[in-house]
């Protein structure tokens, strides 16, 4: 082949029309992940984008809006019980998942009813 996929650069999950400061509260407020300005020609497109260590996490808007109820972005975590305890402080609930071997993990649904996992390997 002539070329190579290298890695992904970033992950879209839509929201619904004026949901910024919601996606802003739950993305940076609880997860802790940092906002990154958008470009100028797509600001007037709406949403949100965050990044974390050399990903993105984009917000974009959907009209009319459907959240992934089954597709998401998998996220590695490094201690997910201090996660999970951190979920529950902020009173966000989460589901427990066993099935995987060789990881524990839980799912998450932001605040448009996007589904999230969140893992750590053992």
């Amino acid at each position: 082949m002539s070329f190579a996929i290298k890695k992904i650069d970033h992950v879209q999950l839509a929201g619904p029309k004026g949901c910024e400061d919601a996606a802003r509260g739950f993305f940076s407020g609880i997860l802790g992940l940092t906002e990154v300005e958008k470009p100028e020609e797509l600001k007037k497109r709406g949403g949100v984008w965050f990044e974390f260590g050399t990903f993105q996490l984009h917000i974009g808007i959907e009209d009319p809006f459907s959240p992934a109820k089954k597709a998401h972005p998998a996220l590695i975590v490094e201690n997910i019980e201090g996660l999970k305890n951190h979920l529950k402080e902020h009173e966000i609930a989460f589901t427990e998942d066993d099935n995987l071997p060789g990881a524990s993990r839980i799912h998450v649904l932001d605040p448009f009813g996007n589904r999230l996992e969140f893992l750590e390997w053992e």
